[in-house]
């Protein structure tokens, strides 16, 4: 087995574990010593995994988040609003794409998570860096929302609802 296949399980270990695991224990069932389990814990944690260590062993720290596809349409002077509506809820706005009878799916990463990462992505469109995607679908176009619960996305979709952005199943 490899350093990068032991990371790779010690990592999914940890990750499946309702209780802490210990150094000793990962170092028996990976046939090496508690120093490479600890070096390898290190590597993880420099690839960003957020792994802390107890008086009892590893855990890692799992954000929980939901995701949620929404429909949504409105015109240009709207979507400083449609995404301060979104991120004012509590949620992010992983990407929005658009669905072309020619072009097939298009996608594009935005990372919108806050009022000044609306206003920098809304200054990039205004500025003339760019006009929005939804453009070529006559502004209709879907986002992936990102929040900590259904609750969440569930007052996001009614809060865009109430603005009539939202697309509603029926409607299509």
């Amino acid at each position: 087995m490899t350093g990068e296949e032991r990371r790779s399980e010690i990592l999914q270990a940890i990750q499946e574990a309702d209780v802490p695991i210990s150094g000793t224990a990962l170092a028996k069932r990976f046939h090496v010593s508690r120093q490479v389990v600890v070096q390898d814990i290190a590597l993880l944690r420099a690839a960003n995994y957020d792994i802390f260590s107890t008086t009892k062993g590893y855990l890692i720290h799992m954000p929980v988040s939901v995701t949620r596809v929404v429909e949504v349409c409105h015109a240009d002077e709207e979507i400083e609003d449609e995404l301060n509506t979104i991120v004012d809820l509590g949620g992010k706005v992983i990407d929005v794409f658009i669905r072309h009878e020619v072009y097939g799916s298009l996608r594009a990463p935005i990372g919108v998570s806050s009022r000044r990462n609306v206003q920098e992505f809304v200054s990039g469109i205004s500025g003339g860096k760019s006009s929005p995607l939804k453009n070529l679908t006559s502004g209709k176009h879907w986002h992936t929302i990102e929040a900590d619960s259904r609750e969440t996305l569930d007052m996001i979709e009614e809060e865009l609802r109430k603005k009539k952005y939202l697309i509603e199943e029926s409607s299509r």
